[in-house]
């Protein structure tokens, strides 16, 4: 049996460039207006991966909400984790990367086609602001070929990693200790068992827990390990899912980009001129162009964003910080420094049959796009392009235009000079917000959008880049049988039953609820 994974061809060379501006320049990526709000897509996803050398650091933030005495998760990794392996992080954080990495409504004005020359004219970038829009494990497991490997506390959660000879012996100690795990479990746990996968399964003591407005909030959760494979387990959470969901991946390397190898890979269609009716409608608007992007590639994983982490043009909001980072890995890094961090966005929608492996991750040549001033004819460079200079800087950008409405008082008026808002003097920015979790869901039109009509000019369809063939990667990365989709599910025994712990960690493991002794 296999203990470790085998190494996939990875490691290109790093473009080590912290992008850092000055403090006056022409605002060349636009004015930023906004987008749909961070309640846009609440079910989502989202997990925060740093890759250096051949660590990796995991973070992820759950959702659940019920009693917390009802939680508990079952996550694939690769080796056994120690206390100082896992530790748990601040919640803003997420939402702080999630408005970052989102794809972004920006607007410029055209400046009056008789006034001097504003072709060295510099504008300022104003700061942006958001708007509104109990009991250990009773049993080693030994007799069922179950074996503790490790057992411990993080804040409110308590933990023990485990290893398994037997999927079904697995399968039956989980019910055993009274986790609510879904029967059949064995067939998609089978995989990871064979590989040698160990296993960190986490529930959470109600005594440590926080509560906010009388509900529990958990904290999420991080944890580091070494492996030469750079890859996501989700497919647990076939096991608790129907229907289509969505999974966004920020991923943090120094210098570099990464792409899914064993699925297609496209770029969000970016640098398209829409109408003023965005401005309200962002959100459906957004979720039009995501779903004719993956319609047009079938089975493909979107990149939304790849830009340096302390950087950003225009910038919703704060950049991460060279703490935030910190928290998010460097500080178990090879040289301990947070600079220099690429952040890629990677948002994958699936339905039943959709996701059949666990994702693996390559690292990708650097891309630009979604950037530069609108020509007089208000015409942009759509798409993704090669980096000339070895540096990502691609978003996902929509943009707004506004002509020139006052009066043209001279013989030779000069038409389409692009800028910040009239009556300023620095064409300082509006305020601004994040268009948020672009997923699908939290009740928006977005079918009653007519996201077409919302075009102020053409748009080209983004081809997808074929994947790694699953074959190339040796059988290292365990492949489960297909199953549902990963959403949410109910189960329970007897007459009871318990809905299981979503979001945050839906996909990433089997969120499970925890039985209560005696019942």
């Amino acid at each position: 049996m296999t203990s470790r994974f085998r190494a996939l061809a990875a490691g290109l060379l790093a473009c080590l460039a912290l992008a850092l501006a000055p403090a006056r320049t022409r605002a060349f990526c636009g004015f930023y207006v906004g987008g749909a709000g961070s309640s846009l897509y609440a079910n989502a996803t989202m997990v925060v991966l740093m890759r250096d050398g051949n660590r990796t650091v995991l973070s992820m933030q759950n959702d659940y909400q019920g009693p917390p005495e009802g939680f508990a998760m079952v996550v694939p990794v690769p080796v056994v984790l120690h206390e100082e392996d896992v530790k748990t992080l601040p919640r803003d954080l997420f939402s702080r990367i999630d408005t970052l990495a989102a794809p972004r409504l920006v607007e410029y004005w055209e400046h009056d086609p008789c006034s001097v020359d504003i072709g060295d004219e510099v504008y300022e970038m104003a700061p942006a602001v958001a708007l509104d829009s109990e009991e250990r494990p009773s049993g080693s497991g030994q007799d069922l070929q179950v074996r503790i490997e490790a057992q411990f506390a993080v804040a409110e959660y308590d933990v023990v990693i485990l290893s398994a000879g037997d999927s079904a012996g697995l399968e039956t100690w989980l019910h055993r200790e009274h986790y609510n795990i879904p029967d059949g479990a064995a067939a998609v746990l089978r995989p990871y068992v064979e590989a040698g996968t160990k296993f960190f399964v986490a529930r959470v003591d109600p005594s440590r827990v926080t509560f906010e407005d009388g509900h529990a909030v958990l904290s999420p959760l991080r944890f580091h390990y070494d492996t030469p494979d750079f890859w996501l387990p989700v497919r647990l959470g076939l096991l608790s899912s129907h229907g289509q969901q969505d999974l966004i991946v920020h991923i943090l390397a120094r210098g570099q980009r990464y792409e899914v190898a064993n699925y297609d890979n496209v770029t969000i269609p970016t640098n398209l001129r829409v109408v003023d009716a965005v401005r309200d409608e962002f959100g459906g608007f957004y979720e039009w162009v995501f779903r004719e992007t993956i319609a047009h590639n079938a089975r493909t994983v979107v990149t939304e964003y790849a830009w340096d982490s302390m950087s950003c043009d225009p910038c919703p909001g704060p950049t991460l910080s060279p703490d935030d980072v910190m928290t998010l890995g460097a500080d178990v890094t090879s040289d301990h420094q947070p600079y220099g961090f690429t952040l890629t966005r990677l948002h994958y929608r699936y339905g039943p049959d959709d996701l059949t492996e666990d994702l693996v991750f390559r690292a990708a040549p650097p891309i630009r796009g979604g950037q530069g001033i609108p020509a007089p004819d208000g015409a942009m460079e759509q798409g993704a392009m090669a980096s000339e200079y070895g540096q990502n800087t691609f978003q996902g950008r929509y943009v707004m235009l506004h002509p020139w409405e006052g009066p043209i008082t001279c013989e030779s008026p000069q038409r389409g000079r692009w800028g910040g808002p009239l009556g300023t003097d620095d064409g300082s920015a509006p305020s601004t917000f994040a268009s948020g979790n672009t997923a699908m869901g939290s009740g928006i039109a977005s079918s009653a959008m007519q996201g077409e009509a919302m075009l102020a000019g053409s748009i080209q369809w983004s081809a997808g880049q074929a994947s790694q063939a699953s074959t190339s990667l040796g059988g290292t990365v365990p492949i489960a049988p297909r199953g549902g989709g990963c959403a949410t599910c109910t189960v329970g025994t007897g007459g009871e039953r318990a809905m299981l712990a979503l979001g945050g960690l839906a996909l990433l493991g089997l969120a499970i609820t925890r039985r209560r002794r005696g019942r």
